[in-house]
């Protein structure tokens, strides 16, 4: 089973970022970002790729998937 640890939070965060401003920056609902920060919900591709840009952070280091 694949585990899925999401440190988008920490990320956020140290960016001063609302879940509301970061949703808006990429384009998705707030609650996907509560979601994702709380590993409930894996992230598309192009969906990590615009976080990781705005944030300035690589995917391996917002998204964790250990097999």
């Amino acid at each position: 089973m694949t585990k899925f640890i999401s440190n988008l939070k920490k990320y956020r965060q140290f960016n001063e970022l609302t879940q509301e401003e970061l949703a808006k920056r990429v384009n998705v609902r707030r609650e996907t970002i509560a979601r994702l920060e709380n590993a409930k919900y894996n992230p598309s591709l192009e969906l990590a790729v615009r976080i990781s840009k705005e944030l300035n952070i690589p995917i391996e280091e917002l998204f964790i998937f250990k097999l």
